[in-house]
């Protein structure tokens, strides 16, 4: 058995891993540390409370995160702050948890020589003009646009830095938007579709130009377990879908349609301050080195598969999510969308 740290493992995407893991890779003896603020939900690991460890903790806290990376392997870092809106209303906590935080997670790998694979965001390379064909790969230059984007690319740059200087076990992804199960209700997917599911319109930011080049999370977990197994140390990894041809608007019709309503009906509202109007995601060398496949592309939209998979989710888990859902959409409503 390896002994695996999962830090932010109650989150979206972290606790999806946790999940893909335990039912995909049963070598593996998983720990899992995180805050539990807003976006972590100790919900999320329910069904498997009983196969994990599981720690409350704050990984800016340096004697907590020593004490664990001690204990382990393999450290697979998703904790961060990672909301742009809440970002722009208060950056310090994503300076705090992003940047401070992951030199906590390096100190400890440093000291104990263990194994690091950093969960990063496209948002780092800011955004492309809607008419660019360009996509961004390993070697595109950062260029982020919010407090939150900057302070994942600080902590890409830490790693890097790490790794050269101090000779640290680490790779680094970079993976677009990813949608799924589990993912707070805030956010662009799962808002629209618990709108419909509750009687409410969906709302599209602006003209709904917005590409997103939206995975789904297993997609993405399966990936990151790819560079674990086969990725070159101190490399970085870039993680898509092939879906930039599918912009916010059709995303949205799409759900629509998937769920019994016309493709228009939803509301058009305020954009967001700063909206990066177009990520695209060049996946070639993760395919071609080490031949990895997203699993829920499919020819006709890009995300259809994933789109069901995830509507059929939150459908059947109500109780998830529903206690929240008033508070969300009121918080929405003050800031006109």
């Amino acid at each position: 058995m390896k002994k695996m740290l999962v830090t932010g493992g109650a989150g979206f995407i972290g606790s999806n891993f946790v999940h893909y893991t335990l039912k995909n890779r049963p070598e593996y003896e998983i720990t899992v540390v995180d805050k539990l603020t807003y976006a972590g939900n100790s919900a999320n690991l329910e069904t498997v409370l009983d196969k994990i460890e599981f720690v409350t903790g704050d990984i800016c806290d340096r004697g907590l995160v020593d004490k664990l990376v001690g204990e382990t392997d393999i450290v697979v870092h998703f904790a961060a702050e990672s909301h742009n809106d809440n970002s722009l209303r208060d950056p310090w906590p994503f300076i705090n948890t992003n940047i401070i935080g992951t030199y906590n997670i390096l100190e400890a790998v440093r000291a104990y020589g263990t194994r690091l694979h950093h969960i990063s965001t496209d948002e780092v390379f800011g955004d492309l003009e809607l008419d660019d064909p360009n996509r961004f790969t390993e070697e595109t230059a950062y260029n982020p646009s919010s407090p939150y984007s900057s302070s994942k690319a600080a902590s890409d740059h830490l790693v890097r830095a790490w790794i050269r200087s101090f000779g640290i076990q680490a790779t680094i992804s970079n993976c677009s938007n990813n949608y799924g199960p589990y993912q707070h209700i805030e956010k662009f997917i799962p808002r629209q579709i618990t709108n419909i599911l509750s009687g409410i319109k969906p709302k599209l930011y602006g003209t709904g130009e917005q590409v997103r080049d939206w995975i789904h999370v297993d997609d993405h977990n399966s990936a990151v377990h790819l560079i674990l197994d086969k990725g070159r140390l101190g490399d970085t990894y870039i993680i898509g879908a092939d879906n930039d041809h599918v912009n916010n608007k059709m995303v949205i019709e799409l759900i629509c349609e998937l769920m019994g309503k016309g493709k228009d009906w939803y509301e058009h509202v305020n954009d967001r301050p700063g909206h990066d109007m177009r990520y695209a995601m060049d996946s070639r060398k993760l395919k071609h080195e080490l031949g990895w496949q997203p699993e829920f592309t499919d020819t006709e939209s890009g995300m259809k598969n994933g789109l069901q998979q995830t509507i059929d989710w939150y459908t059947n888990n109500r109780d998830w999510w529903q206690a929240d859902k008033d508070t969300v959409e009121s918080a929405y409503a003050k800031q006109g969308q």
